[in-house]
Protein backbone atom coordinates (compact mmCIF):
# COMPACT_ATOMS: atom_id res chain seq x y z
CA UNK A 1 0.00 0.00 0.00
CA UNK A 2 3.37 2.15 -0.16
CA UNK A 3 2.39 3.40 3.70
CA UNK A 4 4.53 2.94 6.92
CA UNK A 5 2.78 1.81 9.52
CA UNK A 6 3.74 1.08 13.09
CA UNK A 7 1.76 -0.67 15.72
CA UNK A 8 1.20 0.86 19.37
CA UNK A 9 1.17 -1.43 22.78
CA UNK A 10 -1.63 -3.51 23.10
CA UNK A 11 -3.28 -4.36 26.11
CA UNK A 12 -5.34 -6.96 25.52
CA UNK A 13 -7.90 -6.49 23.05
CA UNK A 14 -7.01 -2.79 22.84
CA UNK A 15 -5.10 -1.86 19.34
CA UNK A 16 -4.19 1.35 18.37
CA UNK A 17 -3.08 1.46 14.51
CA UNK A 18 -0.51 4.85 13.76
CA UNK A 19 -0.54 5.69 9.89
CA UNK A 20 2.09 7.66 8.78
CA UNK A 21 2.15 10.25 6.54
CA UNK A 22 4.40 9.14 3.42
CA UNK A 23 1.52 7.37 1.83
CA UNK A 24 1.36 8.54 -2.08
CA UNK A 25 -1.03 10.99 -2.61
CA UNK A 26 -2.98 11.81 -5.93
CA UNK A 27 -2.68 10.85 -8.54
CA UNK A 28 -0.45 8.31 -7.56
CA UNK A 29 -3.29 7.02 -4.91
CA UNK A 30 -2.44 4.61 -2.47
CA UNK A 31 -4.74 1.02 -2.57
CA UNK A 32 -4.74 -2.25 -1.74
CA UNK A 33 -3.34 -4.86 -4.26
CA UNK A 34 -6.10 -7.46 -5.31
CA UNK A 35 -5.49 -10.81 -3.73
CA UNK A 36 -6.13 -14.02 -5.17
CA UNK A 37 -9.29 -15.10 -7.14
CA UNK A 38 -10.65 -17.32 -4.32
CA UNK A 39 -11.81 -15.46 -1.38
CA UNK A 40 -9.77 -16.48 1.65
CA UNK A 41 -11.37 -17.38 4.99
CA UNK A 42 -9.41 -17.05 8.45
CA UNK A 43 -11.47 -18.99 11.29
CA UNK A 44 -11.61 -16.80 14.58
CA UNK A 45 -9.53 -14.00 12.73
CA UNK A 46 -8.99 -10.46 14.69
CA UNK A 47 -8.46 -9.08 11.54
CA UNK A 48 -6.38 -5.20 12.91
CA UNK A 49 -7.74 -1.74 10.58
CA UNK A 50 -5.34 -1.03 8.50
CA UNK A 51 -5.01 1.92 5.87
CA UNK A 52 -6.97 0.57 2.75
CA UNK A 53 -6.65 3.95 0.34
CA UNK A 54 -5.74 7.31 0.98
CA UNK A 55 -4.93 10.29 -1.63
CA UNK A 56 -5.01 13.93 -1.32
CA UNK A 57 -7.01 15.32 -4.37
CA UNK A 58 -9.99 17.60 -5.49
CA UNK A 59 -13.10 15.24 -4.36
CA UNK A 60 -14.09 13.73 -1.95
CA UNK A 61 -15.80 10.07 -0.53
CA UNK A 62 -19.55 8.98 -0.68
CA UNK A 63 -20.83 5.68 -0.21
CA UNK A 64 -24.24 4.02 -0.64
CA UNK A 65 -25.44 1.30 2.27
CA UNK A 66 -28.47 -0.85 2.75
CA UNK A 67 -29.02 -3.61 5.41
CA UNK A 68 -30.17 -7.24 3.87
CA UNK A 69 -32.35 -8.19 6.35
CA UNK A 70 -35.24 -6.92 8.13
CA UNK A 71 -37.88 -8.45 11.09
CA UNK A 72 -41.19 -10.26 9.88
CA UNK A 73 -42.76 -11.07 13.31
CA UNK A 74 -42.67 -10.46 17.03
CA UNK A 75 -41.11 -13.30 19.10
CA UNK A 76 -40.35 -11.65 22.44
CA UNK A 77 -43.59 -11.23 24.37
CA UNK A 78 -42.52 -7.31 25.27
CA UNK A 79 -41.42 -6.44 22.35
CA UNK A 80 -42.31 -3.41 19.75
CA UNK A 81 -44.47 -4.48 16.97
CA UNK A 82 -42.31 -4.91 13.60
CA UNK A 83 -43.87 -2.20 11.75
CA UNK A 84 -42.83 0.32 14.06
CA UNK A 85 -39.05 -0.80 14.61
CA UNK A 86 -38.90 -0.88 10.66
CA UNK A 87 -39.94 3.32 11.24
CA UNK A 88 -37.38 3.78 13.76
CA UNK A 89 -38.55 2.82 16.88
CA UNK A 90 -36.35 0.49 19.87
CA UNK A 91 -35.76 -2.51 18.80
CA UNK A 92 -33.47 -5.78 18.53
CA UNK A 93 -33.17 -8.30 16.36
CA UNK A 94 -32.75 -11.07 18.94
CA UNK A 95 -36.74 -9.48 19.85
CA UNK A 96 -37.97 -10.84 16.22
CA UNK A 97 -38.12 -13.96 13.66
CA UNK A 98 -36.00 -12.31 10.74
CA UNK A 99 -36.56 -12.73 7.20
CA UNK A 100 -34.32 -11.38 3.51
CA UNK A 101 -35.94 -8.04 2.43
CA UNK A 102 -35.61 -8.90 -1.39
CA UNK A 103 -36.59 -5.80 -4.23
CA UNK A 104 -35.43 -7.56 -7.33
CA UNK A 105 -38.37 -9.80 -7.91
CA UNK A 106 -35.73 -12.60 -8.84
CA UNK A 107 -36.30 -16.02 -7.96
CA UNK A 108 -32.49 -16.72 -8.02
CA UNK A 109 -31.99 -15.03 -5.40
CA UNK A 110 -32.45 -14.87 -1.87
CA UNK A 111 -32.21 -11.32 -0.95
CA UNK A 112 -31.81 -8.30 -2.64
CA UNK A 113 -31.67 -4.34 -1.51
CA UNK A 114 -30.83 -1.60 -3.68
CA UNK A 115 -29.68 1.92 -2.40
CA UNK A 116 -28.51 5.30 -4.51
CA UNK A 117 -25.04 6.35 -4.78
CA UNK A 118 -24.24 10.03 -5.08
CA UNK A 119 -21.03 10.23 -7.34
CA UNK A 120 -21.66 14.20 -8.57
CA UNK A 121 -21.86 15.25 -11.69
CA UNK A 122 -18.84 15.46 -13.89
CA UNK A 123 -16.69 13.73 -11.28
CA UNK A 124 -13.96 10.76 -11.95
CA UNK A 125 -13.99 7.90 -9.98
CA UNK A 126 -10.68 7.42 -7.78
CA UNK A 127 -11.64 4.24 -5.96
CA UNK A 128 -14.37 1.95 -4.99
CA UNK A 129 -14.87 -0.87 -2.35
CA UNK A 130 -17.65 -3.39 -1.67
CA UNK A 131 -17.87 -4.59 1.91
CA UNK A 132 -20.43 -6.93 3.34
CA UNK A 133 -21.33 -8.97 6.34
CA UNK A 134 -23.72 -10.19 9.09
CA UNK A 135 -24.55 -13.08 11.00
CA UNK A 136 -24.34 -16.76 9.47
CA UNK A 137 -25.55 -18.85 12.56
CA UNK A 138 -29.23 -17.51 13.50
CA UNK A 139 -32.30 -19.95 12.85
CA UNK A 140 -30.03 -21.80 10.51
CA UNK A 141 -26.40 -22.05 9.95
CA UNK A 142 -25.04 -20.36 6.63
CA UNK A 143 -21.97 -22.32 5.02
CA UNK A 144 -18.93 -19.84 5.70
CA UNK A 145 -17.70 -20.77 1.89
CA UNK A 146 -20.42 -18.58 0.54
CA UNK A 147 -18.78 -15.36 2.91
CA UNK A 148 -16.63 -14.38 0.04
CA UNK A 149 -19.41 -13.80 -3.00
CA UNK A 150 -21.99 -11.41 -3.70
CA UNK A 151 -24.17 -10.30 -6.66
CA UNK A 152 -23.40 -6.68 -7.76
CA UNK A 153 -25.71 -4.54 -10.41
CA UNK A 154 -25.01 -0.86 -11.44
CA UNK A 155 -28.26 1.46 -12.45
CA UNK A 156 -29.96 -0.66 -14.75
CA UNK A 157 -27.95 -3.32 -15.52
CA UNK A 158 -27.72 -7.19 -14.69
CA UNK A 159 -26.18 -9.14 -12.09
CA UNK A 160 -22.24 -9.56 -11.97
CA UNK A 161 -20.44 -11.79 -9.49
CA UNK A 162 -17.93 -10.61 -6.91
CA UNK A 163 -15.54 -12.54 -5.22
CA UNK A 164 -13.74 -10.64 -2.10
CA UNK A 165 -10.34 -10.16 -2.87
CA UNK A 166 -8.45 -10.15 0.58
CA UNK A 167 -8.82 -11.84 3.58
CA UNK A 168 -12.66 -12.38 5.29
CA UNK A 169 -12.84 -11.66 9.05
CA UNK A 170 -14.93 -14.41 10.81
CA UNK A 171 -15.24 -14.59 14.48
CA UNK A 172 -17.29 -17.16 16.54
CA UNK A 173 -18.53 -16.98 20.32
CA UNK A 174 -21.61 -18.43 21.68
CA UNK A 175 -24.07 -17.34 20.01
CA UNK A 176 -23.28 -15.67 16.38
CA UNK A 177 -21.13 -16.42 13.68
CA UNK A 178 -19.98 -13.36 11.91
CA UNK A 179 -17.87 -12.00 9.09
CA UNK A 180 -17.21 -9.34 6.78
CA UNK A 181 -15.77 -9.67 3.23
CA UNK A 182 -15.16 -7.07 1.02
CA UNK A 183 -13.72 -6.24 -2.74
CA UNK A 184 -12.17 -3.72 -4.93
CA UNK A 185 -14.91 -2.67 -7.85
CA UNK A 186 -13.87 0.63 -9.01
CA UNK A 187 -14.20 -0.63 -12.64
CA UNK A 188 -17.71 -1.83 -12.49
CA UNK A 189 -18.41 1.67 -10.36
CA UNK A 190 -16.50 4.18 -12.75
CA UNK A 191 -19.03 2.13 -15.74
CA UNK A 192 -21.63 2.15 -13.64
CA UNK A 193 -21.64 5.46 -11.85
CA UNK A 194 -24.47 7.51 -10.08
CA UNK A 195 -27.77 5.83 -9.49
CA UNK A 196 -29.58 2.88 -7.55
CA UNK A 197 -26.75 0.33 -6.90
CA UNK A 198 -28.32 -3.36 -5.90
CA UNK A 199 -26.94 -6.22 -3.92
CA UNK A 200 -27.61 -9.72 -3.76
CA UNK A 201 -27.17 -13.18 -2.37
CA UNK A 202 -25.31 -11.58 0.86
CA UNK A 203 -24.78 -14.75 3.10
CA UNK A 204 -26.54 -14.30 6.16
CA UNK A 205 -28.84 -16.63 8.09
CA UNK A 206 -32.54 -15.98 8.82
CA UNK A 207 -34.40 -16.70 11.31
CA UNK A 208 -34.74 -16.23 15.49
CA UNK A 209 -32.28 -16.90 17.82
CA UNK A 210 -31.23 -14.78 21.25
CA UNK A 211 -28.09 -13.20 19.48
CA UNK A 212 -30.18 -12.09 16.07
CA UNK A 213 -29.72 -11.88 12.76
CA UNK A 214 -28.08 -9.45 11.30
CA UNK A 215 -25.90 -8.06 7.93
CA UNK A 216 -25.89 -5.59 4.94
CA UNK A 217 -23.68 -4.12 2.59
CA UNK A 218 -21.90 -0.46 2.39
CA UNK A 219 -20.25 0.53 -1.55
CA UNK A 220 -17.27 3.33 -0.57
CA UNK A 221 -16.38 5.98 -3.12
CA UNK A 222 -13.52 7.97 -3.53
CA UNK A 223 -13.80 10.55 -6.47
CA UNK A 224 -11.51 13.77 -7.77
CA UNK A 225 -13.62 16.59 -8.90
CA UNK A 226 -12.12 19.68 -10.20
CA UNK A 227 -14.30 21.92 -8.78
CA UNK A 228 -14.47 21.02 -5.32
CA UNK A 229 -11.74 21.70 -2.35
CA UNK A 230 -8.15 19.55 -1.95
CA UNK A 231 -9.21 17.01 0.78
CA UNK A 232 -7.62 13.72 2.37
CA UNK A 233 -9.49 11.00 1.73
CA UNK A 234 -8.78 7.54 3.58
CA UNK A 235 -10.17 4.60 4.11
CA UNK A 236 -9.62 1.89 6.69
CA UNK A 237 -10.88 -1.81 7.20
CA UNK A 238 -10.59 -4.74 9.59
CA UNK A 239 -12.61 -7.12 11.51
CA UNK A 240 -12.76 -6.25 15.16
CA UNK A 241 -15.31 -7.35 18.21
CA UNK A 242 -15.47 -4.58 20.69
CA UNK A 243 -16.74 -5.99 23.92
CA UNK A 244 -18.63 -4.39 26.57
CA UNK A 245 -17.36 -3.24 30.28
CA UNK A 246 -14.10 -1.20 30.94
CA UNK A 247 -12.10 -3.95 30.66
CA UNK A 248 -9.60 -5.19 27.82
CA UNK A 249 -11.61 -5.75 24.58
CA UNK A 250 -13.91 -3.04 25.70
CA UNK A 251 -12.33 -0.67 23.34
CA UNK A 252 -10.49 -0.36 20.06
CA UNK A 253 -8.29 2.83 19.01
CA UNK A 254 -7.64 4.02 15.48
CA UNK A 255 -5.00 7.00 15.23
CA UNK A 256 -5.35 8.48 11.72
CA UNK A 257 -2.13 11.04 11.15
CA UNK A 258 -0.70 12.90 8.49
CA UNK A 259 -3.93 14.85 8.16
CA UNK A 260 -2.58 18.45 8.42
CA UNK A 261 -5.92 20.09 8.59
CA UNK A 262 -6.02 23.75 9.11
CA UNK A 263 -8.17 25.33 12.16
CA UNK A 264 -11.60 25.57 11.34
CA UNK A 265 -11.23 22.40 8.36
CA UNK A 266 -14.00 21.19 7.55
CA UNK A 267 -14.35 16.89 7.47
CA UNK A 268 -16.55 14.20 7.84
CA UNK A 269 -16.05 10.36 9.31
CA UNK A 270 -17.68 7.18 8.45
CA UNK A 271 -18.20 3.76 10.26
CA UNK A 272 -19.76 0.51 9.54
CA UNK A 273 -20.36 -2.00 12.56
CA UNK A 274 -21.97 -4.95 13.08
CA UNK A 275 -25.01 -6.20 15.69
CA UNK A 276 -25.16 -2.81 17.21
CA UNK A 277 -28.57 -2.50 18.80
CA UNK A 278 -31.37 0.66 19.00
CA UNK A 279 -31.83 2.00 22.66
CA UNK A 280 -29.25 -0.49 24.19
CA UNK A 281 -26.92 2.20 25.87
CA UNK A 282 -23.47 2.22 26.61
CA UNK A 283 -21.39 2.40 23.17
CA UNK A 284 -19.76 5.36 22.01
CA UNK A 285 -17.41 7.29 19.27
CA UNK A 286 -14.89 10.21 20.78
CA UNK A 287 -12.25 11.74 18.64
CA UNK A 288 -9.39 13.50 20.16
CA UNK A 289 -7.29 15.66 18.12
CA UNK A 290 -2.57 15.84 19.04
CA UNK A 291 -3.76 19.24 20.34
CA UNK A 292 -5.66 17.75 23.02
CA UNK A 293 -9.23 18.78 21.74
CA UNK A 294 -11.41 15.91 22.65
CA UNK A 295 -15.58 16.05 21.18
CA UNK A 296 -17.72 12.94 22.00
CA UNK A 297 -19.47 12.20 18.03
CA UNK A 298 -22.65 12.17 17.75
CA UNK A 299 -25.98 13.50 16.35
CA UNK A 300 -29.89 13.50 15.79
CA UNK A 301 -30.22 10.09 14.97
CA UNK A 302 -26.75 8.44 16.96
CA UNK A 303 -26.83 9.66 20.83
CA UNK A 304 -23.29 9.94 22.04
CA UNK A 305 -24.18 6.81 24.57
CA UNK A 306 -25.53 4.53 21.88
CA UNK A 307 -24.06 5.66 18.88
CA UNK A 308 -23.65 2.06 16.89
CA UNK A 309 -27.54 1.45 16.62
CA UNK A 310 -28.67 0.27 13.59
CA UNK A 311 -28.85 3.18 11.53
CA UNK A 312 -27.70 4.45 8.25
CA UNK A 313 -27.36 8.44 8.30
CA UNK A 314 -25.41 11.07 7.32
CA UNK A 315 -25.19 13.74 9.60
CA UNK A 316 -28.24 12.97 11.23
CA UNK A 317 -30.19 12.37 8.03
CA UNK A 318 -31.07 9.76 5.71
CA UNK A 319 -29.30 11.03 2.71
CA UNK A 320 -30.09 8.95 -0.27
CA UNK A 321 -32.46 6.54 -1.20
CA UNK A 322 -32.77 3.21 -0.11
CA UNK A 323 -35.15 0.39 -0.91
CA UNK A 324 -36.45 -0.62 1.47
CA UNK A 325 -35.22 1.68 3.73
CA UNK A 326 -36.11 0.87 7.56
CA UNK A 327 -34.87 3.43 10.10
CA UNK A 328 -34.01 0.90 12.17
CA UNK A 329 -31.88 -1.68 10.84
CA UNK A 330 -32.05 -4.25 13.57
CA UNK A 331 -28.08 -4.93 14.01
CA UNK A 332 -26.64 -2.91 10.57
CA UNK A 333 -24.66 0.71 11.05
CA UNK A 334 -23.25 2.61 8.25
CA UNK A 335 -23.21 5.82 9.47
CA UNK A 336 -21.30 9.20 8.25
CA UNK A 337 -20.80 11.63 11.42
CA UNK A 338 -19.51 15.73 10.98
CA UNK A 339 -15.86 15.89 11.73
CA UNK A 340 -15.74 19.43 11.89
CA UNK A 341 -15.98 20.08 15.67
CA UNK A 342 -13.17 17.84 16.37
CA UNK A 343 -11.08 19.95 13.75
CA UNK A 344 -11.63 23.43 14.83
CA UNK A 345 -8.12 23.69 16.66
CA UNK A 346 -6.36 21.94 13.09
CA UNK A 347 -4.95 18.85 13.66
CA UNK A 348 -2.30 16.76 12.69
CA UNK A 349 -3.58 13.57 13.70
CA UNK A 350 -6.78 12.24 14.88
CA UNK A 351 -7.62 9.42 17.53
CA UNK A 352 -10.77 7.70 16.94
CA UNK A 353 -11.95 5.71 20.07
CA UNK A 354 -14.94 3.12 19.92
CA UNK A 355 -16.20 1.46 22.95
CA UNK A 356 -18.65 -1.41 23.39
CA UNK A 357 -22.44 -1.69 24.23
CA UNK A 358 -23.73 -4.30 26.87
CA UNK A 359 -23.54 -6.64 23.66
CA UNK A 360 -20.79 -5.38 22.62
CA UNK A 361 -20.27 -5.27 18.41
CA UNK A 362 -18.31 -5.73 15.76
CA UNK A 363 -16.36 -3.07 13.78
CA UNK A 364 -15.51 -2.79 10.24
CA UNK A 365 -15.31 -0.13 8.39
CA UNK A 366 -13.51 3.74 9.37
CA UNK A 367 -13.17 6.50 6.36
CA UNK A 368 -12.33 9.94 6.80
CA UNK A 369 -12.84 13.35 4.91
CA UNK A 370 -10.63 16.08 6.02
CA UNK A 371 -9.78 19.63 3.78
CA UNK A 372 -6.10 19.70 3.22
CA UNK A 373 -3.46 22.54 2.74
CA UNK A 374 -1.83 22.16 -0.49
Amino acid sequence: MGSSRRILGTLGLLSCLVLSANVPTAPDAAAAPPGPAAPAVREMAKIPFTQRYQSVQRGGLVRASNSSIACRREEAPDAEPCTEVKGGAAGVNSDFDMFYSEVDKDPDTYNSTRADLKVPQGAKVSYARLYWGGNLRVGEQKPPEDNGRVLLAEPGGAYKEVLADTVIGHRTDAGSDAYQASADVTPLVRKGGAGMWTVAQLNIAMGHSEVGAWGGWTLVVAYEHPQEPVRRISLWDGFESIAAGAGPGAADTVEVAGLDAAAGSAGKAGVVAYDGDRGTLGDSLTVTSDSGRRVNISDAENPFNDVMNSTITEFGDPSFVRQPEHMNNLGYDADVFDLSPALSGGARSLSFRFTGESQGQFLGVLFVQTDARR
